[in-house]
C-alpha cells in the first residue's frame, strides 16, 4: 500500500508533474470533443485514425523523422480523404473508414517490415507514453484545446442543429459542410496529439469513454460536454497517478480509470432514474437522453 509520503515524492518528481498536466489537458480535450463525435456517430473515426496512424508512424520511420512530427499532418490528410470519399461515392461512413484504416494497416507493416532496426520506441507509440511528456507538447495540447473551446463556443449553435439534425441546420442558414470539415480535422488532430499519451491501440477510449459517461449523467449539451471533458481529464490524473504508484503502464492504467468512471456514470444514471422526478430546465437536449418525466411539471 503506497503512503502520503510516496504519493507526494512522486508529484513532486518533474516528469511527473508533465504528465498530470498532460493528462489533464488531453482528457479534457478527448472528452470534449468526443462529446460531440458520440453524438454525430463518428466514434469509429477515431479508433480508425488511431490504427492508421500506424502507417504515419512507418513513415516517419523510414524517412528518419521523428514519427510524432509526422502524426499531425498525416491526421489531417487522413480526415480530409475520408471527407471526401464519404461526400463522392454515396457509401456508409463507417464501411469507408474500415477500407481506409485497414488498407492503412496493411501498409504500415509492410512498411515496418522494412525497418530492420528501430529504437526509437515503437511500444510506447503503441500503448503510449505519457511520461516522456516534453514542456513543447504540453504547449501544443494548451493551444489545441485553447483553439477548440474557442470554435466551439463561437459555433454551439450550428454544433447543436448539426448534431441534432444536418437538414435542419441547412435551414437556418448553417453551413454544415464547413463546420462538419472543421471539426473532422479538429477531431483528427487531436486524435494525433494524443497518441503520445495513450498510444496508437488505445486512443479511441481516451475519446469514446469520458463522452459515453457524460451522456449517462447530462441532458443538455453545455452541461454534456462539461461532464465529459470534466471525466476525461480527472480520470487522466487518477489513472497517472495510480501509474506512478503502482509501477504499471501509464496509458492503460487512465483507460481503466476512464471505465470505471463510466460505470460510476451509469449507477449514478440509473439512481437518478429511480429517484422522484425533478424539473429540468428547459433547452437542447441531447438526442437519445431520457426525456423528462411529466409528472414533474
Amino acid at each position: 500500500m503506497a503512503d502520503a509520503a510516496g504519493l507526494l515524492e512522486i508529484v513532486g518528481q518533474p516528469f511527473m508533474q508533465r504528465a498530470l498536466l498532460g493528462g489533464l489537458l488531453t482528457g479534457a480535450l478527448g472528452g470534449l470533443l468526443g462529446s460531440f463525435a458520440v453524438l454525430r456517430q463518428l466514434s469509429f473515426f477515431s479508433d480508425a485514425l488511431g490504427h492508421s496512424a500506424l502507417l504515419g508512424i512507418s513513415l516517419g520511420i523510414l524517412l528518419g523523422v521523428n514519427p510524432t512530427l509526422v502524426l499531425i499532418p498525416f491526421a489531417v490528410v487522413f480526415a480530409l480523404l475520408v471527407n471526401q470519399l464519404v461526400a463522392r461515392s454515396g457509401l456508409p461512413a463507417d464501411a469507408l473508414l474500415n477500407i481506409v484504416y485497414s488498407t492503412s494497416l496493411a501498409f504500415a507493416v509492410v512498411a515496418l517490415s522494412l525497418v530492420e532496426t528501430y529504437r526509437g520506441g515503437i511500444q510506447q507509440l503503441l500503448f503510449g507514453d505519457i511520461l516522456g511528456i516534453s514542456w513543447s507538447d504540453l504547449v501544443v495540447i494548451g493551444l489545441l484545446l485553447l483553439g477548440a473551446l474557442g470554435y466551439l463556443a463561437l459555433s454551439l449553435r450550428a454544433q447543436v442543429l448539426l448534431t441534432l439534425n444536418s437538414d435542419l441546420a441547412g435551414a437556418f442558414g448553417v453551413g454544415a459542410n464547413r463546420h462538419r470539415l472543421i471539426f473532422i480535422v479538429l477531431l483528427a488532430v487531436v486524435v494525433a496529439v494524443s497518441i503520445k499519451a495513450v498510444g496508437v491501440l488505445l486512443i479511441s477510449a481516451f475519446v469514446v469513454i469520458p463522452a459515453c459517461g457524460g451522456r449517462l449523467v447530462s441532458r443538455h449539451f453545455p452541461l454534456y460536454a462539461l461532464a465529459s471533458a470534466t471525466l476525461g481529464g480527472g480520470c487522466a490524473l487518477l489513472g497517472l497517478l495510480g501509474s506512478g504508484l503502482t509501477n504499471l503502464p501509464s496509458g492503460p492504467c487512465v483507460v481503466i480509470v476512464q471505465f470505471a468512471g463510466f460505470l460510476l456514470a451509469l449507477l449514478v444514471s440509473q439512481q437518478t432514474r429511480n429517484s422522484p422526478a425533478v424539473a429540468v430546465p428547459v433547452g437542447p437536449q441531447i438526442p437519445g437522453a431520457a426525456p423528462v418525466d411529466q409528472e414533474s411539471r
